[in-house]
């Protein structure tokens, strides 16, 4: 059995990639082929430097021989637009400058394990600031450049009822006894988790021995100079802490002793402080915790001692992503998700917002998920770095002035590829949700061949979350199905992110709900406009997208095959052993399961597998704890039970985010598309023909 699904998967890829092989006297394809992903490259984490002259960036390409996305540092000289590499020689990342602009420290790898290392520009010359015991996190630079602060795991008791009896000399018994006794014992991409928590170090940047400067039982990080003197850094050390997953408060660390206090201390998360230019002023996120499933972070003040909180713009509709200050201090920069795209917008001291500049986003290589970041230097005229988003290729650096003017694209790191391939047109789409009316934002790529003569395959594609945001911006996995023929719609259903936070919450304890009543409404819309055939129809979508999948094909037999990937099937199983089951119980549901199963189930696929008939492949990372391989087993065992046909697929060595990895993103679109292929009504028709 195992075998023969073995070769379904090898034969489903095939399938789809097959006709993308050219042979060796051909030329070579213009479509965006699976090979192609390889070619990719992006930037991420633009940092401008103090004086605004320059951007560092890490520059990603895709390494066929290792099979990883690998970032580099590379320089962009803004007066000459001078583009060079900087630390190419071993994979590095999150570049932060010194206060006067003349080093840099960066994360890095030596083949041993996660370092942290120190450049001096004027040199080019770097070297490894300590030996480190676990992975540092991101360095932060105190104030007059002497020093960093940083956390990182420190080990802790592991606990245990009896000491293991002496084994004889070269014998070879089992393992010890692991004993568990935390609520959040793995985590996605973490695997089970070792017993410890994160601590706050600070270090010198002359190099030698970090100093642990926080001794909690729990994880605290995130630090902040608040002055020479005092770190602020968040985490929560309430005894409940695991009953109240997002928790969090802002504490003062006085270095001189170690001593801890808190700033915060509402019931809801408060996070990512930062520190005005004068150190009189913390801007910070959070909110009140009304045990939603989803409550927009707002923008608050306070004293640098704690007093005086207050919040900002509290009339902003948009939720606020990262802050910082504009150099002067009388302003803050907000990255905010903005219908579909990431935009800055400056906010002034007395809660006046104005946007700076749009369109930032483009760093999510698979699917087209909103995520980008930007940087602001000092000076009397600030430069914004951002990253660009586009819809035709992945996310370039950009500049922009604090005034919103002299915006200018700085890279173009896939023109060596992409002008020279048919590149999916992509087309907006707003429709009334037949459900309420409500305005649904979509997007649709359109194969090269594109006729809206109503002969083409659609696939319905499902962003996760389920409170998360798709863009307008260009990714791998929506190229390499439009290339392939298919027109594919990727939409912010109700529950998104980035149209206010009534929009969001119009799933709470409602999902899924009517976000599939948004989803089928985009579908008829293409349909009625000869976009697609209404016998080609197929729908995918992982993580929160996985479970609206199979939630569909629990509503209806219009779409011909389904691919759920990464589901959650039921929530009973969800609430009671995902690594969020906590979130789920006291925040989605709100019910306990052992006294009210049918709050959970209500909801889950598993409860009406019977009214499936559409083919369903399931598809789970063998690693994933987020949404793990016993969610996507149950649908698939149910399926076969009741003789419709499944397949399930496990992707060895994935956690949750599968395209991590390029093959793993080429294996996965290629094998929902083999799956789809062979139940597609049109290519039946024409295998029959050619049997004829």
């Amino acid at each position: 059995m195992k075998q023969r699904l073995l070769a379904m998967a090898a034969v489903a890829a095939l399938l789809s990639a097959g006709t993308a092989m050219a042979k060796e006297d051909e030329a070579p394809s213009k479509r965006f082929t699976a090979e192609r992903v390889f070619d990719m490259e992006y930037a991420t984490d633009p940092q401008v430097s103090p004086d605004g002259k320059t951007i560092v960036y890490v520059r990603h390409a895709m390494d066929k021989m290792t099979d990883r996305d690998t970032g580099h540092l590379w320089s962009i000289d803004l007066a000459s637009g001078a583009h060079r590499p900087l630390v190419t020689d071993v994979a590095a990342s999150h570049p932060r400058w010194s206060p006067d602009g003349s080093r840099i420290i960066y994360m890095s790898s030596n083949g041993k394990g996660p370092e942290m290392r120190l450049l001096y520009l004027d040199s080019g010359r770097s070297f490894s600031l300590a030996q480190f015991s676990e992975g540092p996190g991101q360095a932060v630079w105190s104030p007059d450049g002497k020093q960093v602060a940083f956390s990182m795991f420190v080990k802790g008791e592991t606990p245990s009822f009896a000491k293991p009896i002496a084994k004889p000399e070269g014998a070879k018994w089992n393992a010890d006894m692991k004993v568990i006794d935390s609520l959040t014992f793995r985590f996605d991409g973490e695997g089970y988790l070792k017993d410890g928590a994160d601590q706050v170090f600070v270090l010198t940047v002359d190099g030698g021995t970090p100093r642990q400067v926080t001794f909690e039982e729990a994880g605290l990080g995130g630090p902040q100079w608040l002055d020479g003197d005092t770190l602020l850094v968040t985490g929560n050390l309430a005894e409940d802490r695991d009953l109240d997953p997002i928790e969090s408060e802002i504490y003062k660390v006085e270095l001189a002793d170690n001593s801890i206090s808190p700033l915060t201390s509402r019931d809801g998360p408060d996070l990512g402080p930062i520190v005005s230019p004068d150190g009189k002023t913390i801007a910070y996120r959070g909110f009140d915790d009304h045990t939603l499933s989803y409550e927009q972070a707002n923008l608050y003040l306070m004293d640098a001692d704690g007093a005086n909180p207050r919040e900002l713009a509290a009339d902003f509709p948009l939720e606020f992503g990262s802050i910082d200050w504009a150099p002067d201090g009388k302003s803050l920069l907000a990255l905010c998700e903005d219908h579909g795209v990431l935009s800055v917008y400056k906010v002034d001291l007395k809660g006046g917002v104005s946007e700076v500049v749009t369109n930032v986003g483009g760093a999510s290589i698979g699917r087209p998920y909103a995520e980008g970041s930007f940087s602001v230097s000092g000076g009397k005229k600030p430069v914004i770095a951002y990253t660009a988003g586009f819809s035709d290729r992945p996310s370039e650096v950009a500049s922009i002035g604090m005034d919103g003017k002299g915006d200018k694209v700085l890279t173009a790191l896939n023109d060596d590829v992409l002008p020279f391939l048919d590149m999916a047109k992509v087309e907006e789409l707003h429709v009334a949700s037949r459900a309420d009316g409500r305005e649904i934002e979509a997007w649709i790529a359109l194969p090269p061949d594109f006729k809206a003569d109503g002969s083409f395959p659609l696939i319905l594609e499902i962003h996760g979350g389920p409170y998360a945001m798709y863009s307008p911006f260009f990714g791998s996995e929506i190229q390499r199905y439009a290339a392939e023929g298919y027109v594919t719609v990727w939409t912010n259903p109700r529950g998104s992110t980035g149209y206010g936070e009534e929009f969001a919450q119009l799933i709470d304890q409602a999902y899924p709900g009517n976000d599939y009543e948004d989803l089928m409404s985009v579908v008829d819309d293409l349909v009625a406009k000869n976009y697609a055939s209404k016998d080609r129809l197929f729908v995918t979508g992982g993580s929160g997208g996985g479970i609206l999948t199979a939630w569909i094909v629990t509503k209806t037999d219009r779409f011909a095959a389904a691919a759920s990937v990464k589901p959650v099937i039921n929530w009973l199983t969800m609430a009671l052993a995902g690594d969020i089951a906590q979130v789920v119980r006291r925040h989605w549901i709100r019910a306990d399961p052992w006294t009210d199963p049918e709050a959970f189930l209500k909801f889950s696929p598993i409860r009406y597998v019977d009214k499936v008939v559409t083919p369903t492949m399931l598809m789970v990372g063998e690693e994933d704890y987020r949404t793990p391989a016993w969610e996507a087993e149950q649908f698939y065992t149910a399926l076969k039970m009741r003789g419709v046909d499944t397949v399930y697929v496990r992707v060895p060595g994935s956690p949750h985010y599968i395209a991590s990895r390029p093959s793993r993103l080429i294996a996965k679109t290629d094998n929902i598309m083999g799956w789809f292929a062979k139940y597609d009504p049109a290519k039946k028709k024409d295998a029959a023909a050619e049997k004829e």
